[in-house]
C-alpha cells in the first residue's frame, strides 16, 4: 500500500488479483480476498465517508450556481433561443476548477499546489473571454471545443497529487476519465428521462417547463453531475474496474468493424471525404474514440500477460484508424493546397497529424509485442507520456489560433 498526502491508497484491485495469484490462489480466490482487502482499506470511517459526501454535493451544487451566476451579467438561457456563446466559451469553466477543488482536499491540502492548479483555470478564463469574436466566427468555436481538452490535463495534475511524472500516476488518471465518462452517460441517460417527466407533469396542468428545464435542471445538471460523476468513480471503483474492461472489449470489434467498412466502401465507390467542419470535427471524434479504446485497454490489461486474440485485434484497430487517418491528412492536404489556410483546416491538420504520430507509434508497439519483440510497458509508457501532445495542442489553439487568422 501507498501513501498520498498522509492517506492510504491502494493499487489497482487487477494489480493485487496478479500477486495473489502468483502466490498461487486460484482466480476465484484471488478475487475474493482483493476485494475484501481494498474494502477493508479503502473504507473510511462512517465519519470520514459522511465527510466526503458533504463534501462532493456541496461542490456539486457549486457548479451548478457557477452556471448559473452569468445570468447576473445578462447572459441568460431562454428556451427560445440558441445556447449564447459566453456559456458554450465558459463552460468548462464551471465545474472543472470545482473538480480540481475536489480531488486537491481528497489528496490533502497544500497551498502551494493549489495556487499553481489555479493558474491554468484562471489564464483560460482570460482567454475564454478576452477576444472579441464576431459573429459565426471559426475560431470561437475552435476555443469552445478545445477548451475542455487543454483544462483537463489541469483536473488530471490534481488528481495525481503530484504524482504525474512517477508510478502510475498518468495511467490511474486515463482510468479514472474512462470510468466518469461511463458514470455521466448513465447520469445524463437518468437526466433525459427525468426532463422528460418534467415536460409530462406541467403539461398535465397545460403549462410549459422550458423555462425551468432549459433555465435550471440542464445546465445545473451538466456542471453537478461532473462532480457527483467523480464522487462515484472515486467510491464505487471495484464495481467500475470490471465494467469499463468490458465495455472496452464490447466496442473495440465494433469500431473495428466499423473502421474496415468504411475504407472498404470508400474504396469500392471512390467518393472522396467531405471537408466540411462538421465532418472532419465527426472524424477526430471517431479517431480520438479509437485512441480512447486503445488507451483504455492498455490501462484495464494485466502487464505480465501474454499476447492474445484482443491485442491482435487492438493492432488491427490502431492499423484501420491509421489508414482512416491517412485518408483524411490526404485530404485536408489537397484542400489546403486548392484553397489556402483558414482555422478549421489548419486545426483539422494539426490534430490529424498529432493522432497519426500516435497510432503509428501504437501499431508498432504492438506489432513488436505480439511478434515477442517489445514488452507491454513500452506501449504502456508511449501512451501515457503522449497525453500532454493532446492538451499543449488545445491550449496552443486557444491562444494562438484567433489572433492569427484575425479571430474570424
Amino acid at each position: 500500500m501507498t501513501t498520498v498526502a498522509g492517506r492510504p491508497t491502494e493499487e489497482p484491485l487487477r494489480a493485487q488479483l496478479v500477486a495473489l495469484t502468483n502466490a498461487g490462489l486460484t482466480e476465484e480466490e484471488a478475487r475474493l480476498i482483493a476485494t475484501r482487502r481494498r474494502r477493508g482499506l479503502a473504507a473510511p470511517s462512517r465519519q470520514g465517508a459522511r465527510a466526503e459526501v458533504l463534501g462532493a454535493l456541496g461542490l456539486a451544487v457549486a457548479a451548478g450556481v457557477a452556471a448559473k451566476l452569468p445570468a447576473l451579467f445578462g447572459h441568460r438561457l431562454s428556451p427560445d433561443e440558441e445556447l449564447p456563446v459566453f456559456y458554450a466559451r465558459n463552460a468548462s469553466l464551471f465545474a472543472f476548477p470545482l473538480l480540481a477543488i475536489y480531488f486537491a482536499w481528497k489528496r490533502g491540502p497544500d497551498t502551494a499546489r493549489l495556487l499553481w492548479l489555479a493558474l491554468p483555470f484562471v489564464v483560460a478564463a482570460v482567454f475564454a473571454n478576452l477576444f472579441s469574436f464576431p459573429a459565426g466566427s471559426d475560431t470561437e468555436v475552435l476555443t469552445i471545443l478545445h477548451l475542455p481538452i487543454a483544462l483537463w490535463m489541469a483536473v488530471g495534475f490534481a488528481y495525481v497529487a503530484g504524482r504525474w511524472f512517477t508510478g502510475d500516476g498518468r495511467m490511474n488518471f486515463v482510468r479514472f476519465s474512462g470510468e466518469l465518462a461511463i458514470y455521466y452517460v448513465l447520469i445524463a441517460l437518468g437526466g433525459g428521462v427525468l426532463t422528460a417527466f418534467t415536460f409530462m407533469m406541467f403539461a398535465a396542468i397545460d403549462m410549459k417547463a422550458d423555462w425551468f428545464v432549459a433555465g435550471w435542471l440542464i445546465p445545473c445538471g451538466a456542471a453537478g453531475a461532473v462532480i457527483i460523476g467523480s464522487w462515484l468513480v472515486e467510491t464505487k471503483q471495484s464495481v467500475m474496474e470490471n465494467m469499463a474492461p468490458v465495455l472496452t472489449r464490447l466496442f473495440t470489434p465494433l469500431f473495428t468493424v466499423l473502421l474496415l467498412m468504411f475504407l472498404a466502401t470508400m474504396m469500392w465507390t471512390g467518393s472522396p471525404i467531405n471537408l466540411e467542419r462538421e465532418v472532419l470535427i465527426g472524424f477526430d471524434l471517431l479517431l480520438a474514440v479509437v485512441v480512447g479504446l486503445v488507451l483504455y485497454a492498455v490501462s484495464a490489461r494485466d502487464p505480465d500477460a501474454p499476447p492474445d486474440f484482443f491485442d491482435r485485434l487492438q493492432l488491427l484497430l490502431v492499423v484501420s484508424a491509421l489508414v482512416v487517418d491517412g485518408v483524411a491528412l490526404w485530404a485536408i492536404a489537397a484542400r489546403i493546397t486548392e484553397f489556402g489556410f483558414t482555422p478549421n483546416r489548419v486545426a483539422a491538420l494539426g490534430e490529424n497529424l498529432i493522432l497519426l504520430v500516435n497510432l503509428a507509434g501504437s501499431a508498432w508497439l504492438y506489432a513488436n509485442l505480439l511478434r515477442q519483440r517489445g514488452s507491454f510497458a513500452a506501449l504502456e509508457r508511449w501512451q501515457v507520456g503522449y497525453l500532454p501532445v493532446y492538451s499543449a495542442w488545445a491550449a496552443v489553439v486557444v491562444v494562438v489560433f484567433p489572433p492569427l487568422f484575425g479571430y474570424r
